[in-house]
Formats: C-alpha cells, sequence, structure tokens
C-alpha cells in the first residue's frame, strides 16, 4: 500500500480538509449558477440587455470564486490572521474612497470602480471584520493585560460608521449582529450586554428618525400600506409555486420583479422549484451553521473556535436575513442570499468566508500524518 506520510502538500490538503464543509460550499456555488438561469434572463430583457447576459457573468465570477476559496483554505491560522489583517486595511480604505468618488446608485456610494471592475468594499470587509475580532477576543482572554475588547468596539464603530455613511443599514445591522454574537461566544459580562443592547436600540431609534427610506420600509412592513410591490410580488411567487414549482422557465411572477436576480432569488426558486426545494436549501444553509458550531465547540485554541463561529454565524445571518424578507417576515432590505444571488463582490467575499472556514476546520498535517502511522501499524500488524 502506498504511504500517505510521504504525500505532498495537495495529498496533506486532501487529507485534511473538511468534506462535509467543501461539499455543501460547492453544492452552493454550483447551484447559484444552476439558478441564475431562472432568476437573471427576465431581469436582463427589461434593461435591454440579452438574456443570459447575468448568467454568463455570474459563471465568470464563479470560477475565480472556486479557485479563491481552494486557495484560502490551504491558509494556516497564522496566514489567514495576516491575510485578514490587509483584507480589512484595504476594505477601510477603499470604503472611506467610495464615500467621495465612489459611484452612486439608488442614492448609495458603496462601489469603488478599479479598472474594468467594479467592487463592493464592504463585502470584503465582513470576513476579515469577523477574523480579526475573534483574534482580539482570544488574545483578551489569553492575556488580561491586552485590551483586546476595546479594540474589538473600536473597530466595529469605525466600520459601523463608513457603513452609516454609504448609507447601507442592512450590513451595518449584519456586521454589527455577527460582532455580537461573537462577543458573546468569547464571554461577554451582562454588563456589557446590556450596555450594548441599549446602544443597538439608539441606533434603531436613531436610524427611524433620521433615515426616511428606513422608516418608510418599517411602517410599510408595520401598516402594510404605501408601496409594498417588491414585497407582494415575492410573496405571490412564492404562492403560485406550491409545494414543487411551476417547473424550469415556467415562472411568471419572476418576471415583474426587479431584483429577481439579486435580492429575491429565493422567492424565484420558490416559484420555479417550488416549496420543499427552498427547505432543502435552508436546510443546506442550517447544516453549515450547526456544523460550523460543532466543529469549533471541539477546538482547543481560542482564536480557531472563535473565528469559526463567527464565520458561520455571519453567513447563517445573512442568509436568513434574506429569506425572512423574501418571506416577509422582516422590512425590505437588500441582501444577498450566499452563493445564491448574482454578484461578483459578494460571491468572491462568500468564497473568501468559506475558504477560512475550510482553512481552520482542517485537520492539521501532523495529526494527519500521526493518524496515518496508526493506520499503518495497524494494518501491518493484521497482517502478521
Amino acid at each position: 500500500m502506498s504511504n500517505r506520510v510521504k504525500r505532498g502538500t495537495m495529498a496533506d490538503w486532501w487529507w485534511g480538509v473538511d468534506r462535509w464543509f467543501l461539499a455543501a460550499f460547492l453544492i452552493l456555488m454550483v447551484g447559484g449558477l444552476v439558478l441564475s438561469f431562472a432568476a437573471s434572463p427576465p431581469v436582463a430583457e427589461k434593461i435591454g440587455l440579452e438574456p443570459f447576459h447575468f448568467v454568463k457573468r455570474h459563471g465568470v465570477f464563479l470560477i475565480p470564486s472556486i479557485l479563491v476559496m481552494l486557495l484560502t483554505s490551504m491558509l494556516s491560522p497564522r496566514g489567514i490572521r495576516r491575510t485578514a489583517v490587509i483584507m480589512l486595511g484595504a476594505s477601510i480604505a477603499l470604503m472611506i474612497v467610495a464615500l467621495f468618488f465612489g459611484t452612486e446608485v439608488k442614492g448609495a456610494r458603496r462601489w469603488v470602480d478599479i479598472g474594468p471592475l467594479s467592487l463592493q468594499p464592504s463585502e470584503f470587509m465582513k470576513p476579515a471584520f469577523v477574523v480579526i475580532c475573534a483574534w482580539l477576543f482570544a488574545e483578551k482572554a489569553r492575556r488580561a493585560d491586552i485590551p483586546g475588547n476595546l479594540f474589538a468596539i473600536i473597530l466595529l464603530f469605525i466600520v459601523c460608521a463608513l457603513l452609516v455613511a454609504q448609507p447601507d443599514l442592512g450590513q451595518t445591522i449584519l456586521t454589527a449582529g455577527a460582532w455580537g454574537g461573537l462577543f458573546f461566544m468569547a464571554g461577554m459580562p451582562w454588563l456589557w450586554i446590556v450596555g450594548l443592547g441599549g446602544i443597538a436600540a439608539g441606533g434603531f431609534f436613531a436610524a427611524y428618525s433620521f433615515f426616511p427610506h428606513v422608516a418608510s420600509r418599517i411602517d410599510r412592513f408595520v401598516t402594510g400600506e404605501g408601496d409594498t410591490f417588491q414585497i407582494d410580488t415575492a410573496r405571490e411567487a412564492i404562492l403560485h409555486g406550491g409545494w414543487l414549482g411551476r417547473g424550469p422557465g415556467e415562472g411568471t411572477v419572476k418576471r415583474m420583479l426587479p431584483d429577481s436576480h439579486t435580492d429575491f432569488a429565493f422567492s424565484v426558486i420558490a416559484e420555479e422549484f417550488g416549496i420543499v426545494a427552498c427547505m432543502l436549501l435552508a436546510s443546506l444553509f442550517c447544516f453549515i451553521v450547526i456544523r460550523g458550531l460543532s466543529v469549533a465547540l471541539a477546538q482547543r485554541d481560542a482564536f480557531t473556535r472563535l473565528a469559526i463561529s463567527g464565520l458561520v454565524f455571519l453567513f447563517g445571518l445573512q442568509s436568513i436575513i434574506n429569506m425572512a424578507v423574501n418571506l416577509q417576515l422582516m422590512p425590505a432590505k437588500g441582501m444577498t442570499l450566499p452563493f445564491i444571488s448574482y454578484g461578483g463582490s459578494s460571491m468572491m467575499a462568500v468564497a473568501i468566508a468559506a475558504g477560512f472556514v475550510l482553512a481552520l476546520t482542517r485537520r492539521k498535517p501532523e495529526n494527519a500524518s500521526q493518524t496515518d502511522r496508526l493506520m499503518d501499524r495497524t494494518m501491518a500488524l493484521g497482517a502478521m
């Protein structure tokens, strides 16, 4: 038999990677491309593009996203921290640039044009922010004299201030929610919970008071009055699909949805593939979160434990917000469904986060080698 102890880097990666995570991420990525055939052609036709314009671009984004995920998954924990520091610094710098020189879309400045590419820096900020905060919380737990909690709070306020300035209240809530979950898992004192909870409540009140579009969305959600076209159409698409859907390409309500390929891709899935398909998709997201938390609990290293938990929590919270909006369980907010919705920045950023998770949950080569040596000895004894 071949001795796997003498394997190379790729073999070490293959035998050490969590294949359940790898399979789940690849299924979502390929599934997103397949589902784009149903969701994006009506939008492309509305704006005068050829029907499969967004499908082709989705495929173009998918290939480098898979490569980035696989390359990132080979990093060591130290390499992940270094990558996250560079990503976070570059993202914050580009978010500042976007405020002054970025492309304005629907009254918000969230995009930066770099040559032929258009990037949304806040998407890349999120996984890097989670990793850095996990590192700060872990250092605080390791050494009481390190002000890791204080630095994490300062970083949170910097990031949230930039997001609010864009404005992007949805990403602000998502980022703050992921940070709060991470801080709680790091052992947040009850006094901090009360204090930060009060600040969050004050932030919601301020957003409702000073941002008219936020107030109108909340009012429409509570009263059901006003312009609720997108939400009502999304609900109609879900009801029209029934349990098993109308069939691929047979959806009709989706043609009226302005953002069927991005924010409301979940409703298109429901119309064409049925509620059963949506339940399977939601179960896959749930599997990633639950497996991530269970694997994180088994980690001895505080940074690894917190980083895995924070990344899957970010992944799950973003999925919940998107699906909840489609199901009219919360006010409308633009939020992509990870790996499913169209968007190059979103797909690439989520791929990096997935790569971080694969790297942090990967069985270390030295541990794998010890296991292989034990297996070889056991088989040798059995052959005697």
